[in-house]
């Protein structure tokens, strides 16, 4: 059975974020504000239906789904791409894939104690982020 990802977590660590945003081609400037960042995620989980948002003090991004079906993702918020999106459980793991320019795009969130991980995956770059509950 899927973890409960339901709360509000506040980022702990954020590593390779600039690679990963290199390989998004986010311009220079945008990638060194958003590496100083330290966004929050409020999550709402009510079943297949999921509700992520990123928030910083910069820009928001909000996510909202139903687990394995797809959608049509606008990323103007991050990249500037649509991206036909789809995230499914894998075991405990909540796996996204982005179809789109960018080969090998998406994420993974899982829970281990208190701490929500995610990893970010662009064209093989790799970026890790843990937040804590609060």
């Amino acid at each position: 059975m899927p973890v409960d990802l339901n709360g509000y977590w506040k980022m702990i660590s954020n590593d390779n974020f600039e690679e990963y945003l290199k390989a998004l081609d986010v311009n220079v400037a945008i990638r060194k504000i958003a590496t100083l960042l330290k966004p929050d995620k409020d999550i709402t989980h009510d079943g297949d239906h999921i509700i992520i948002k990123t928030l910083s003090t910069f820009k928001n991004y909000n996510m909202d789904f139903h687990v394995g079906k797809e959608f049509e993702e606008d990323l103007s918020g991050v990249d500037d791409r649509k991206c036909k999106t789809t995230i499914t459980w894998e075991g405990d793991k909540l796996v996204c894939v982005q179809k789109g320019e960018i080969e090998g795009r998406g994420w993974t969130h899982w829970v281990e104690g208190d701490e929500l991980h995610l990893e970010l995956r662009a064209a093989g770059a790799v970026s890790k982020q843990i937040f804590k509950k609060t």
